[in-house]
């Protein structure tokens, strides 16, 4: 990731800040988007422990095993590398500073082994544990200016490789799988070798909402439910399009699609600072419901978008959370008629100081491809 030493020193002395706030004394990080978040480095997980110590006070701390140390050699000098061996306890040595540091509330994040946590609960029975998401939520759910570019700009290849996309690819008599291969293939050419995910959903596979891609053949009248995204730069991109092979197979369906496209709409348009999570969904689920429809949109209206692909905050029914400026969420709405077909068309969408903005832009009207 191609950011200043700065960005990630400004977002660990926010966290202290909230740490304070929440009365923590140390943050336990494992290998996650919540270590580059911090670090700029990303990492797996393994039974090889990574993580990052982030102490209310002093120097934060990567550990590290020493086979992986000259990949975050550069960290040093901002961090301290606790560089363990293959024949050591990675656990006991955060132990050691947990205890070098004092403290006694310890906060860790949800993407971590629970092996780990619980070896160092035996190793330091005496401290409280505590999720880190009351900390790293609201750190991760409003991006900085810097996080903001490249989520725009994951989203603009992501547009243009759709453009290119229903341009040049045929469908017909092809299997899903054929079909998701090219659009991989065109996501690569604009910019986005890393993919995040690609459902292609035909006819009726097209309404199970998680479709898994696979070898059904495509057919005329078919629609395909076409929900993708790729990584720029740690960043997502994360859109759906419901084209048609050939032909709109009948008017149910183009009834249908429509009053899809009214609820996206106005959902988007709810969407802006110090609106509560629920209310957008609620904007699109009454859309929906007036029509009879209810029944068949059957998850939430959206999630935020960022280091991955779903995360806080979380736009359903019950989240009373308020969208502040910062946020990008997906805005997907949907229609599943078991047996029959479905329609899903999702955008992402930034909340501004002056309401929204999106940032996918390619066409949400019906598309037909050959």
């Amino acid at each position: 990731m191609n950011a200043s030493g700065n960005v990630y020193q400004s977002r660990i002395a926010r966290a202290r800040e909230l740490m304070q706030d929440e009365g923590l004394d140390m943050l336990f990080i494992g290998p996650s988007s919540d270590f580059r978040y911090f670090t700029g480095h990303p990492t797996r997980p393994s039974e090889r422990l990574t993580a990052l110590l982030i102490p209310i006070d002093g120097t934060p701390t990567v550990v590290v095993p020493r086979l992986e140390a000259p990949l975050v050699q550069d960290l040093e000098g901002e961090f301290e590398l606790e560089v363990w061996g293959e024949t050591e306890n990675p656990i006991s040595r955060v132990a050691e500073r947990v205890r070098k540091v004092g403290g006694e509330a310890i906060a860790i994040n949800d993407q971590i082994w629970a092996g780990f946590v619980i070896q160092l609960q035996h190793e330091l029975p005496n401290r409280s544990y505590h999720r880190g998401a009351s900390v790293l939520k609201q750190l991760r759910s409003v991006k900085d200016q810097f996080e903001l570019d490249l989520l725009k700009e994951a989203s603009r290849r992501t547009d243009a490789a759709w453009e290119t996309f229903t341009s040049k690819v045929s469908v017909i008599g092809r299997t899903e799988e054929e079909v998701a291969d090219d659009l991989k293939g065109i996501m690569a050419d604009h910019g986005m070798p890393e993919i995040a995910f690609c459902i292609v959903a035909s006819g009726p596979n097209g309404s199970s909402p998680h479709h898994h891609t696979g070898d059904r053949r495509i057919q005329g009248g078919d629609p395909i439910v076409m929900d993708f995204g790729g990584i720029h730069e740690g960043y997502y991109s994360d859109v759906t399009r419901t084209p048609v092979a050939g032909r709109v197979p009948d008017d149910d369906f183009t009834t249908a699609y429509n009053i899809v496209l009214e609820a996206q709409q106005a959902a988007f348009e709810k969407i802006g600072p110090g609106v509560p999570c629920q209310e957008v969904d609620r904007a699109a689920r009454s859309v929906i419901s007036q029509h009879g429809y209810g029944d068949y949109f059957i998850h939430r209206v959206g999630h935020g978008i960022g280091m991955t692909g779903h995360e806080d905050p979380y736009l359903v029914e019950g989240n009373e959370e308020l969208l502040q400026p910062g946020m990008v969420v997906s805005d997907e709405p949907g229609i599943y008629i078991p047996g029959k077909w479905g329609i899903r068309i999702e955008d992402s969408v930034a909340v501004t100081e002056a309401g929204r903005e999106r940032y996918n832009h390619v066409s949400r009207d019906i598309t037909i491809l050959e």
